[in-house]
């Protein structure tokens, strides 16, 4: 994960897993991941000098060939990317299916729903997915308390690169260029 995703699923509120957003609870320490990551021998892509993973974060940081190597690659997959904001569909804030309430985010709007309408059966049309490129607009859940748990414990957002229209190669290979230039 980057920096700024693990933060925010460390914060001291509700800290919460970095994938299905469930919560944390107090551990202890992965000493056998630990262990293999400073056991395990790497090569770096910029001079090619063998190193321990463990080292690894600290050679690219100071390494210009590695971080040559990186702008390379980030020269390779970056786009002018063309947004008309006429068109651009709002997927931050969402109504309530239920009553006239607007403007919750995703996590607000499944605990709206879970608190006030979690006995209503009514088949709905849910906003998160009718806002998406792959969403119907028409399609009503036949139980939307369920697919609000099951489909929205967290956010798009999280794994796609804020273009929902790229290709899935493109957006993967700006994925990982984005995860090698964090430090």
């Amino acid at each position: 994960f980057c920096t700024p995703c693990l933060q925010e699923c460390l914060k001291p509120k509700k800290p919460v897993c970095g994938v299905c957003r469930s919560t944390l609870s107090p551990g202890s320490r992965a000493l056998d991941l630990e262990k293999q990551i400073e056991t395990t021998e790497t090569t770096c892509n910029g001079c090619n000098k063998k190193m321990y993973l463990s080292k690894m974060r600290s050679h690219a940081a100071s390494c210009s060939k590695y971080q040559n190597y990186i702008m390379e690659g980030v020269k390779a997959v970056t786009k002018e990317p063309f947004h008309n904001t006429r068109n651009f569909p709002n997927r931050f804030t969402f109504p309530c299916p239920y009553c006239s309430e607007k403007n919750f985010d995703q996590e607000g709007l499944v605990e709206h729903c879970k608190t006030l309408h979690s006995m209503d059966a009514k088949q709905v049309v849910c906003p998160i997915c009718a806002s998406m490129p792959w969403g119907d607009p028409n399609y009503r859940s036949a139980n939307f308390m369920e697919h609000l748990q099951r489909r929205h414990r967290f956010s798009y957002d999280t794994f796609v690169v804020c273009d929902y229209d790229a290709d899935e190669d493109d957006m993967m290979a700006q994925v990982l260029i984005r995860s090698l230039r964090d430090k």
